[in-house]
């Protein structure tokens, strides 16, 4: 590798594929040339040992991306402590020492303003927290993401390396769907057309091949074809890394459900100004200074956005625990929205694990490969290891072969190896392939022009699906060899075959032949297989489970009528408790008129022989329905438009997944983590509403026992420092205490949350109307006879008030819970420990505001006595919130 490492080769070869310099390409010999140059070799590779590897690496760099530098905890402390509202707080914390050290001197004076400060940092601090762990979670995601299995070879073996240990000089096989790993020049291959749109924009594919455009581009998307390349440059040499290190990275878009909070924080931030100014304005009334008791900060504006962060963060966990991921927040949150899911059938639904279980010969099925002619044998190994794009390896005599390819692929030569006895001398010997037309979903089938090594006979190999190719044969063959005309009987009992595979679930694939002398002739049918690809095991629950909760599941699929139906019938997607269900061609929905579309889109269970555009119509057409549309992707390469439709991106694996193009949610492998998504994406919801209620609740109460207190007494019954702590430190305990409530089974019996559904159901009106009533109501009679009945001063009468206040607020958080559950204990003794734990915790931070913290919280410690009466008080808002859920309401 001399000659390459000096620096003119290597600025040569790694510039290559940027500038795409052909003559340069050709004046280097092309592939081959341009491959001995970097001591590979265009067949065999690279050596590929640990010491090759490594060497190549430090000539050419590794296979890896700039990231930028991850921001540490205090930056997001910092950028949580920017926001406007703190940054007022924090003014108003200083003004507050100030003055407070100026009117009480340095002993008592500072209290204040560093009880503000310090509620302002524990906000900060748990916000921080929240958006530090999401921002790891989304490192991880985009780490795991890009560490795509490639297909090299080194060594003369083929085998999967991660796409970061790809070097300089390694020869890769590309086929559909496959990304483009690293820069590279063609080598060989057939048909190859990649998609460079995430590059330069142009949706059209562009054809590759050694005489126009040798170049292949990193990250470029294999739409057509398969191939070999060379890898040429690695990592911040290649065109996708120039692009990285130019590229500014993207603002987040704002989390639906904080866009939807937006008029609403900002109508009660208004009301809460409001108020202010009505309570300074009697105060100067009365001749007082408006230094600020009587001032009420619309403190809601700051712990709904956090609410928000800290019930999707703790979510999001729920899901990791089930070893599956969330790329943004917004996907969770819309999954509680999804009224329907249009499901890939091959690797979403099913295993995508294909193998053979049926083969016939004209129309019988051999017990054995013994009992067909032995050239009929040859021609089937033949056509199953040559017409193809996977490979056999024998490493030995001994060891078994090491198959690769497309799951289809692997299933054919593992047949062949194992029924057909296709063994290394036969498949390396047998023939050769001089032509390759791969197979893809407009033709349905591959085509092989192959020449016979022993007699030198020219025959073109056709393998597709049995309907496409039976529809161009002429001829067949028996068990025993012999041609036969395909006449009209024959053909019946071969379309019977094919029909009873169908309809037992299995895919049918015909092999056909056709010697190249004669032109004129029809194809001559070889043999039928049938493929398997089972059903997971898990699908059948997670539909009924979707059908319980409202979610629709629509499966799209390139399968035939037949075949659709009978795999939907073994999922439950179709059943005989559902005789609306319709399945239906691709081709048929999309030439009907719009309106008919719509009329029966909802009716659809299966879009069977369907392309991607059927699959991009169907949800189209389902959201003009008004329908939340989520979208999987399986093992098909061409749901781009679907993808680009839907409101969320489920996929079975991360590997590979473009994270950057939708909301996505990766399902581990297992459908029914749609359903578990689906559960927190509700629950997320659920909870957040009832954070709503409970904050509506502090801060209606203590507006207008505020504003009636300064109206009538000249002074506020709860001061700054209380209302900050009962909404900056018990409003962020208690968001916390709702964002860990599990999920309860009754989500998934509810329909899903309509996109246009109020952010407060008239359920909760009720609730906090019945809740702010009972608060006002019991705070203003501690004002104004607290003293006189409990025989306390001023100063423990407004503990009392104050004490009061918080402890409604810990037994209105149990209320809160269920907007129609009575038993505000059920779901939680023995059942969510977590969410107890958080209550006791901010149950003994104010026991300590109370107790230890008097100066800071201008508060006198409380008997058992006077502790009994504010628990006692608080503790009727148990029996207000059950009595008051006998009303009923309406949604």
């Amino acid at each position: 590798m001399a000659e390459a490492t000096s620096p003119a080769h290597q600025t040569l070869i790694k510039n290559l594929v940027k500038e795409k310099h052909k003559d340069c390409f050709r004046r280097l010999g092309a592939g081959a040339g341009i491959a001995a140059k970097l001591s590979s070799d265009a067949q065999r590779g690279i050596r590929g040992d640990d010491a090759d590897v490594r060497r190549r690496k430090e000539a050419f760099g590794d296979n890896a991306y700039p990231k930028p530098k991850p921001k540490t905890f205090l930056g997001h402390f910092l950028d949580a402590l920017s926001d406007i509202f703190l940054v007022a707080l924090l003014v108003c914390a200083a003004v507050s020492t100030g003055f407070g050290i100026k009117e009480h001197g340095l002993k008592d004076g500072w209290y204040d303003g560093v009880g503000i400060f310090l509620a302002v940092l524990l906000v900060s601090s748990v916000s921080a927290t929240g958006s530090y762990t999401q921002a790891k979670q989304a490192d991880k995601l985009a780490r795991e993401s890009a560490n795509i299995a490639v297909n090299v070879v080194r060594a003369g073996w083929r085998h999967d390396v991660s796409m970061f240990d790809v070097v300089v000089g390694d020869v890769v096989i590309l086929k559909i769907g496959d990304a483009v790993p690293a820069d590279g020049v063609f080598l060989g291959g057939y048909g190859l057309q990649v998609d460079e749109s995430g590059m330069t924009g142009e949706p059209t594919g562009i054809d590759v091949d050694a005489e126009n455009n040798p170049f292949l581009a990193a990250g470029a998307k294999v739409v057509h074809g398969h191939g070999r390349m060379l890898v040429t440059a690695v990592g911040t040499d290649t065109v996708l890394g120039e692009l990285m290190n130019t590229g500014e990275n993207a603002a987040d878009d704002p989390v639906p459900l904080q866009e939807r909070l937006e008029r609403l924080t900002t109508t009660i931030g208004n009301i809460g100004v409001a108020v202010a100014l009505v309570a300074f304005t009697l105060l100067a009334a009365r001749h007082f200074t408006g230094s600020g008791t009587g001032k009420t900060p619309p403190l809601l504006e700051k712990g709904v956005p956090l609410a928000v962060t800290l019930m999707v963060t703790f979510s999001m966990r729920r899901v990791v625990k089930e070893n599956a991921m969330v790329h943004r927040l917004s996907a969770l949150e819309t999954m509680g929205s999804v009224t329907a899911i249009c499901a890939d059938k091959t690797g979403t639904l099913t295993l995508n694990q294909m193998e053979v279980t049926e083969f016939w010969v004209g129309t019988r099925r051999p017990g054995a490969a013994t009992a067909i002619a032995g050239g009929i044998v040859t021609l089937l190994r033949q056509g199953a290891g040559l017409n193809t794009t996977g490979s056999v390896y024998w490493p030995d005599n001994v060891s078994p072969p090491e198959i690769s390819g497309s799951p289809t692929e692997k299933a054919l030569l593992s047949w062949a190896v194992t029924y057909l006895g296709m063994d290394a001398a036969t498949f390396k010997n047998s023939g050769k392939v001089l032509h390759l037309e791969v197979f893809d979903s407009a033709k349905e089938h591959s085509r092989a022009k192959t020449m016979d090594n022993t007699t030198g006979a020219l025959v073109v190999h056709y393998k597709g699906a049995a309907e496409v190719v039976l529809a161009n044969c002429s001829m067949y063959v028996d068990m025993h060899g012999a041609s036969r005309e395909l006449g009209v009987e024959h053909m019946k009992k071969i379309d019977k075959v094919i029909n009873d595979m169908a309809v037992g679930g299995l895919y049918c694939m015909a092999f056909a032949y056709k010697p190249i002398e004669d032109e004129g002739v029809g194809l001559t049918l070889l043999g039928l297989v049938g493929l398997k690809d089972r059903c997971r095991a898990d699908v059948k629950c997670a539909i009924e489970a979707c059908r319980k909760a409202g979610v629709g599941v629509k499966m799209v699929t390139t399968d035939n009528p037949q075949m659709a139906r009978a795999i939907a019938m073994e999922c439950g997607i179709l059943s005989s408790n559902d005789p609306d269900g319709i399945v239906i061609a691709g081709h048929v929905f999309r030439a009907m008129p719009t309106v008919r579309q719509l009329e029966m889109v909802d009716r659809i269970r299966v879009v069977a022989s369907s392309r991607p555009l059927d699959k991009m119509l169907l949800v189209k057409r389902l959201k003009q329905k008004g329908h939340v549309v989520a979208v999987t992707t399986g093992a098909g390469a061409n749901d781009a438009p679907a993808l680009k439709e839907a409101d969320v991106v489920l996929t079975m694996s991360i590997k590979g997944t473009d994270l950057a193009a939708k909301d996505t949610i990766i399902l581990n492998d297992k459908f029914h983590t749609v359903v578990t998504a689906t559960r927190l994406g509700r629950c997320v919801y659920s909870n957040f509403q009832n954070f709503i209620q409970f904050n509506l609740t502090i801060n209606a109460a203590a507006l207008v026992v505020n504003l009636v207190s300064t109206a009538t007494t000249g002074n506020t019954s709860l001061t700054t420092v209380h209302l900050l702590w009962a909404n900056l430190v018990i409003g962020t305990m208690s968001a916390l205490a709702l964002a860990v409530d599990k999920p309860a089974d009754a989500v998934m019996e509810r329909p899903p949350i309509a996109r246009t559904a109020p952010l407060i159901s008239n359920a909760m009106w009720r609730n906090l109307a019945a809740q702010v009533a009972f608060q006002i109501a019991v705070l203003l009679a501690l004002q104004y006879l607290g003293r006189a009945v409990f025989g306390t001063d001023d100063k423990a009468n407004g503990t009392m008030i104050f004490n009061v206040f918080v402890l409604c607020q810990l037994f209105n958080e149990f209320n809160v819970r269920g907007m129609e559950r009575k038993n505000v204990l059920a779901g939680v003794l023995g059942k969510n420990n977590m969410f107890l734990a958080v209550v006791t915790g901010t149950l003994v931070l104010q026991v300590m505001t109370v107790e230890a913290l008097t100066k800071f919280a201008g508060t006198e410690r409380l008997s058992l006595g006077q502790w009994g009466v504010c628990v006692a008080i608080a503790a009727v808002s148990w029996p207000v919130g059950w009595a008051v859920k006998f009303i009923p309401m309406t949604a």
